[in-house]
């Protein structure tokens, strides 16, 4: 079965972050996160990928080439104009076969067991299975009644609390049968959620909801990013992490120079060729990437640090994500779910808080910011 992975978006309400970076990009504990969804969706037997992309689409090609270090092949489609969700789709139709295919967000990291999807399109004989997933709260996301048989009843788009019957929301996953696609206008913005669905559904094919209550997230903004993170390192969902777990849940990468002292308690991961002074404090929950260097006195904790970053002395990282090749100076504190944008150099006593974003490439000067 080939898959359709919808990697197009513009990643806006993660920015900084996305600037330089297209979202499905971003690192996932050290290997960018489609790298992993990649790895993930082949353990369950599918390796022709078809990815359609949008923003940055050199980025992805670079990366995978044709997909043969990760053993698969992968095609790719790049939108001229955003197409919407089942328009990207129609978009690649010409790289599907007769038969039935998988759709998937590109942002999502869940841990929904694709091989029973599948057995359950097949048996159920269905034209579209939608893998469906409880929230606490459906009013943010497209709700999915079901009858007793699993037969989806309707759609319903961010509904307010008086029209939830069902907790099961859409989780960016389908398998769709071929002959859908002639319902699709051709070189339009179409959506699955508001169009293909509910057009087939009042048409009467067969649409049914596959439910899973596995790990399912999606890591649309900074602090979902920052759970991912924190939910993969308390092994919420399986991962396989990179490195060497040299100390129980502390995993390091090859070349890295460290003193013990400073890894107090795990979870922690951090990357090839890194230098952690002796007086530098790692707390759990952290993800260091590769080539960083923390200086002594520095305490970082609950933090992502991309690849390349350097910090200096006597500085504090709490809860908070530093993108590609930051510099920090000394005295600096960086906390709160504050972001810092790629490039960037913040110069010593500044004071980030509060959810601040600094944009790529930026230069702080000395105590220039108290936030």
């Amino acid at each position: 079965m080939k898959a359709v992975i919808l990697a197009g978006g513009f990643g806006t309400r993660i920015r900084p972050l996305t600037y330089l970076n297209p979202k499905p990009m971003l690192p996932l504990v050290n290997k960018p996160f489609m790298h992993n969804f990649i790895s993930w969706i082949k353990s369950h037997g599918i390796k022709d990928i078809i990815l359609s992309t949008g923003y940055l689409p050199e980025v992805f090609e670079n990366y995978f080439g044709e997909g043969k270090e990760l053993g698969v092949r992968i095609n790719y489609v790049t939108e001229e104009v955003p197409l919407g969700t089942c328009g990207a789709v129609k978009n690649v139709e010409s790289y599907l076969d007769s038969e039935s295919f998988m759709v998937f967000n590109g942002d999502v990291l869940s841990g929904i067991n694709l091989t029973e999807m599948i057995k359950y399109h097949k048996g159920k004989k269905s034209d579209i299975t939608i893998a469906l997933t409880p929230v606490e709260d459906p009013t943010a996301y497209g709700l999915v009644p079901l009858d007793n048989d699993g037969r989806v009843q309707k759609f319903l788009e961010k509904p307010s609390w008086d029209e939830i019957t069902t907790n099961l929301i859409n989780a960016g996953t389908y398998i769709i049968e071929r002959k859908l696609l002639d319902l699709v206008p051709p070189k339009e913005n179409y959506s699955f959620e508001r169009g293909l669905f509910p057009n087939s559904l009042e048409i009467g094919y067969r649409i049914y909801g596959y439910v899973s209550n596995a790990y399912w997230l999606d890591l649309g903004t900074p602090v979902k990013y920052l759970q991912a993170h924190q939910d993969i390192l308390n092994g919420k969902i399986s991962f396989n992490f990179p490195g060497e777990e040299l100390f129980e849940n502390i995993y390091i990468g090859k070349f890295t120079k460290f003193f013990k002292e400073s890894l107090l308690s795990g979870p922690v991961v951090i990357g090839e060729n890194c230098i952690i002074e002796s007086g530098a404090v790692i707390n759990p929950l952290t993800v260091i990437g590769n080539n960083c260097h923390i200086s002594a006195g520095s305490n970082i904790g609950g933090s992502i640090l991309f690849d390349g970053c350097k910090i200096g002395r006597n500085c504090i990282i709490k809860d908070s994500i530093l993108s590609y090749n930051v510099r920090v100076g000394e005295k600096v504190i960086i906390d709160g779910n504050s972001i810092i944008g790629d490039n960037t150099v913040i110069e010593d006593g500044n004071i980030f808080r509060n959810g601040i974003k600094v944009n790529i490439n930026s230069n702080i000067n000395k105590s220039q910011i108290s936030f």
